[in-house]
C-alpha cells in the first residue's frame, strides 16, 4: 500500500508501507498502539492513526529528530492507493473468483469501476483489467517443419558418428580422461 499525503497547497508524497524496516514497524505499532496487522487492514480502510503513523516513520528517515505530535497533517490531506504489484494480485484473485461463478465481464465491469481509482497507475490498471478480460494471448500458429528426407548416401536407419564426442560427464570419465593409478606393489 501507498500512503498518499498531500499537505495543504503542497505537492502529493507517496510514502510506501512495504518498505518499513521491522524496527519502523515496532516504532509505529507503539506509538498509535495497534498491532501490525491491524495497521495494515487499515491502511485498506484509510486509518488515520495507521496513515499519520506510516507518514510519521518514513519521514523520519530524512528528519530523525521528527517528533509524531509535530506531524499533524489533515484529515484530508492523506490517502491509500494500491501499487501495481497489488493491483495485478487483486485482478487476478478476482478473475479467478470469476471462474466459479459471475462472467469475466461481470467481474471487469466490476473492477473497471472502483479499481482504477485507489490505483497508483489508474491507467495502467484499467489496460490491466481489459488485458485479463482478454485472456491469455493467441499463440501464433506455425507450420509444421517439412519432413527430412533420407539420403540415398547413408542407408543406415540410425546414423552414428565417425568422430568420438568428448564427455561431458564428470562422474563416467573415460580411460583418456582418467588419470592412471600408481601402483602400490
Amino acid at each position: 500500500m501507498i500512503v498518499v499525503y498531500t499537505p495543504a497547497g503542497g505537492e502529493p508524497e507517496h510514502y510506501d508501507a512495504s518498505t518499513l524496516r521491522v524496527s519502523e514497524a515496532s516504532i509505529v505499532q507503539r506509538t498509535v498502539d495497534m498491532k501490525w496487522q491491524e495497521i495494515a487492514s487499515g491502511l485498506d480502510r484509510d486509518d488515520l492513526d495507521a496513515m499519520r503513523g506510516i507518514i510519521w516513520v518514513l519521514k523520519k528517515r530524512a528528519q530523525p529528530s521528527l517528533r509524531f505530535g509535530e506531524f499533524d497533517p489533515g484529515v484530508n490531506e492523506m490517502t491509500t492507493v494500491m501499487d501495481d504489484r497489488e493491483v495485478d494480485n487483486y485482478i487476478d484473485n478476482a478473475f479467478r473468483v470469476a471462474e466459479a461463478g459471475d462472467t469475466a465481464e461481470e467481474v471487469a465491469d466490476l473492477l473497471q469501476s472502483h479499481l482504477p481509482d485507489i490505483s497508483m497507475n489508474p491507467e495502467r490498471t484499467r489496460a490491466r483489467i481489459a488485458e485479463r478480460l482478454a485472456g491469455p494471448k493467441a499463440e501464433p500458429e506455425t507450420e509444421p517443419a517439412p519432413e527430412e528426407t533420407a539420403s540415398s548416401e547413408d542407408p543406415s536407419p540410425s546414423p552414428t558418428s565417425s568422430t568420438p564426442e568428448a564427455s561431458t560427464s564428470d562422474s563416467s570419465p573415460t580411460s583418456s580422461t582418467s588419470r592412471r593409478r600408481r601402483s602400490t606393489s
